[in-house]
């Protein structure tokens, strides 16, 4: 880029392009921490098939707040439950006669270009702007929740 400017103007470096690699989450191998998060994938997974929210809601607050993941790691770890819980709901919902595949397919087509481009904006985000974003939407959908009930 020309460090040439108008009058006015900020001469600013392209951003790098973010690539999507492995997080390092911090390690599992200790029989505690094993625990810790099968007890939070027990609640995200109950909650779930109970409400229809578990990952964003449930896992990734347990994540942060009690086992200490970074915000983009818990919400990476989160993404990657996404799928059993979800297949799991689905197949007992799917088998009582409850999944309307009219309205899942193109939800679910909405979704799957969703996902990517919110991956590739967590990795771009700040920590601190993913936690602030992240609890403001929390605390949105607890007032608007409140006030519908």
């Amino acid at each position: 880029m020309s460090d040439e400017r108008r009058d006015g103007e900020l001469a600013v470096a392209p951003r790098p392009r973010a690539r999507l690699r492995p997080a390092a989450a911090p390690p599992i191998g200790r029989p505690r921490k094993r625990l810790q998060l099968g007890a939070i994938g027990l609640s995200g997974g109950f909650l779930s098939g109970l409400l229809g929210v578990g990952g964003g809601v449930i896992i990734v607050p347990l994540l942060v707040l009690w086992a200490r993941y970074s915000q983009r790691d818990a919400h990476a770890a989160s993404l990657g439950a996404i799928v059993p819980i979800s297949a799991a709901g689905a197949l007992t919902f799917g088998a009582a006669g409850e999944v309307r595949l009219r309205y899942a397919i193109p939800l679910a087509l909405g979704a799957i270009l969703g996902a990517q481009v919110g991956a590739r904006a967590l990795a771009r985000a700040r920590e601190r702007t993913l936690k602030l974003a992240f609890g403001g939407f929390l605390v949105l959908v607890a007032i608007v929740m409140a006030v519908q009930a």
